[in-house]
């Protein structure tokens, strides 16, 4: 019989109350979560588990600190690297988990650090920080990186800076773990790029642009090995958009049928359908999420219930997806947490 037991880790901030990393234990045909343990982190603002699913990676004040993630569920300490910067807001890994992309929105660098083979993170192979002015004086003045991911042929690193309206992409060498600057896509002004996942059949990338709210869609092509991004689309994430609404997080459901995108200040989540031969959207419905401030969202393993971190009401709530219609059913009471930021599922063996 197939094992479906899953733990689910929640990074916080832990200027109140809050530890810093809870561990979770899933009930998948639920929809819902039970709280375990704490770990004590400072501020976890990001955390990301290794491809292997041996390790979990969380950004706190000092750096980046790695655990072991027992057969249990649980986490045990291994080491903490530093990136001698300002505390990093996103974590992303190349597939064969030997390298940890650290985006840094504070001094708007980017840090490739080497992990060992252990899981322990390693020493720092390249830092570049990015330079320019933005559009929008009170919040855009300078680099801000949110996000660094590779494409899914890991010839590239994609780097979205919401500070300067760009994405940078940087050619990857993977026997250096060094960064050279190959293309920048350009998004519209004031547009506040945050956020980028590609489908992983790796034909197609979705950017969501914080402060215009809509996702640019890209179809990625590589040709005679180069890399190019041609914009297919640019779809909104509200009905009607508003100065005070940011886009914040999106996550595809498992089949990779539907995409969900979360919206601050509005605070809704909308829902959308994926042609899986174009890679565009359809728009279906935008719902209110029961909270302040989505910070992030996630889809349950079993494709059936989306979860929502509330980071400024202090709360995780919990629906039921009516995939046909695009409806979210709120499913049972918020689950109190103090200022979630990130959560990351896992299987256990």
């Amino acid at each position: 019989m197939e094992n479906n037991k899953y733990v689910s880790y929640v990074g916080t901030y832990t200027l109140g109350k809050s530890k810093g990393i809870h561990i979770y234990d899933l009930d998948c045909e639920a929809g819902r979560m039970t709280e375990r343990k704490e770990i004590d982190i400072n501020n976890p603002s990001y955390l990301v588990i290794s491809h292997n699913g041996r390790y979990l990676y969380s950004i706190c004040d000092e750096g980046v600190t790695a655990y072991v993630i027992e057969k249990d569920g649980d986490l045990t300490f291994i080491n903490t690297g530093s990136i001698k910067g300002m505390r990093g807001c996103h974590l992303s890994l190349s597939k064969d988990d030997h390298f940890l992309f650290v985006s840094g929105y504070h001094d708007g660098k980017v840090t490739v650090l080497e992990l060992n083979e252990d899981g322990s993170v390693g020493k720092i192979l390249d830092e570049v920080y990015h330079k320019g002015m933005g559009s929008i004086a009170e919040r855009n003045f300078r680099p801000h990186i949110n996000c660094a991911i590779l494409t899914p042929d890991e010839k590239y690193l994609c780097v979205c800076d919401l500070g300067i309206d760009q994405v940078k992409v940087y050619h990857f060498d993977h026997k250096t773990g060094k960064l050279n600057l190959y293309e920048i896509i350009r998004c519209e002004l004031e547009s506040a790029p945050r956020y980028m996942m590609f489908s992983s059949n790796g034909k197609y990338a979705y950017i969501v642009c914080e402060l215009k709210n809509y996702i640019n869609v890209y179809e990625y092509k590589c040709t005679n090995g180069f890399g190019s991004f041609e914009l297919i689309q640019t779809i909104p994430t509200v009905i009607k958009p508003e100065n005070t609404t940011a886009a914040a997080a999106i996550d595809f459901s498992p089949d990779e049928e539907f995409l969900y995108c979360s919206n601050a200040g509005e605070n809704s989540v909308a829902t959308y359908k994926i042609d899986k031969n174009t890679g565009l959207l359809t728009l279906m419905t935008v719902l209110p999420i029961s909270g302040d401030y989505p910070k992030d969202i996630h889809i349950f393993p079993d494709g059936k219930h989306l979860v929502s971190l509330n980071h400024e009401s202090d709360s995780i709530t919990f629906f039921t997806l009516d995939r046909e219609r695009g409806l979210l059913v709120m499913n049972g009471a918020p689950l109190k947490i103090e200022t979630p930021n990130c959560i990351a599922f896992k299987k256990l063996d």
